[in-house]
């Protein structure tokens, strides 16, 4: 691990001595200086809020926009505490496990596993949970800075998933451990490059979603689980959900399988509404305007 990288490790450690609720009330700081500033982010925000609350009005929206911002703070400031204290520590902040019986019954059946788990609460400590429960590979893009996959190995430690490229040779590792009756992690709401995805429904508007999940549950027979970590109010900690997922996600159909998959997604989303990374470019234009247009509707 680079230097630079090493030192910053180090002020993990010191951060994560402090208080979860502490490490929440600077993020909620955090979101409102954000929400002050206006800037793009915000911008996005909005946008994706009045296409998923439309019955909302003006003043409804903007507590719900304080609202997501705040927790948006949260998920930055948090991951202090979930890195810094290390994977075992971080665990000791679940609280409560919701479904823990459908992936008992996923893994006994020996078929394979796919964790769907979208941008929702906070899905590196949900990492930890499901890698203490079973072996798993997650399929990922490199992150920009090198350097920090290094840092990352160094914080997750023992409970590491195996990380997979999100190319051919990684996809093809994903169905041999499918096939093996293994467990792998994507990211369900992960938008595809263009020309790679399939239009499908997501909170009642058009979104280019991925294919390669359903093809790999299609294919290998493999049971879809969809999982999350809430945050709790107040510091309390995290409960961490795991849901079935909807019929016909593995149909033939694309058009099918993929509104299954954003169904999915969309029912993890209404368990903790505000905690959903709202800010992404998620949907599509609607003719030749964007949502996300300034000067669009």
């Amino acid at each position: 691990m680079r230097i630079d990288m090493y030192l910053f490790y180090l002020v993990l450690r010191l951060l994560a001595l402090l208080p979860l609720r502490a490490l929440h009330g600077v993020g909620s700081g955090l979101g409102r200086l954000l929400l002050w500033r206006h800037g793009r982010m915000v911008h996005n925000t909005a946008a994706n809020l009045r296409i998923a609350r439309p019955q909302l009005d003006g003043p409804a929206q903007q507590a719900l926009l304080r609202n997501v911002m705040a927790e948006s703070g949260k998920s930055a400031c948090e991951i202090v505490k979930v890195w810094g204290a290390g994977a075992v520590r971080a665990l000791e902040l679940v609280r409560e496990v919701r479904g823990e019986a459908l992936l008992d019954a996923a893994l006994a059946n020996g078929k394979g596993v796919i964790i769907a788990a979208p941008h929702l609460g906070c899905w590196e400590l949900l990492n930890y949970w499901l890698c203490r429960k079973t072996p798993m590979a997650i399929l990922y893009r490199p992150p920009r800075i090198a350097a920090i996959e290094g840092l990352l190995r160094k914080v997750r430690g023992a409970l590491a998933p195996e990380q997979v490229r999100a190319d051919g040779a990684g996809v093809r590792t994903l169905y041999k451990r499918l096939a093996a009756g293994g467990t792998v992690g994507i990211l369900p709401d992960q938008k595809p490059r263009s020309g790679e995805g399939q239009f499908a429904p997501f909170f009642g508007r058009d979104a280019l979603t991925m294919v390669l999940l359903p093809r790999l549950a299609a294919r290998t027979g493999a049971t879809v689980l969809f999982a999350f970590a809430e945050r709790l109010p107040r510091g309390a900690g995290y409960r961490i959900h795991l849901l079935p997922a909807p019929e016909g996600l593995a149909d033939a159909d694309l058009g099918v399988a993929c509104a299954a998959l954003n169904q999915g997604v969309q029912d993890c989303v209404e368990l903790a509404f505000a905690q959903y990374q709202w800010q992404y470019k998620r949907f599509s234009a609607n003719g030749l305007v964007s949502p996300y247009d300034r000067e669009g509707r």
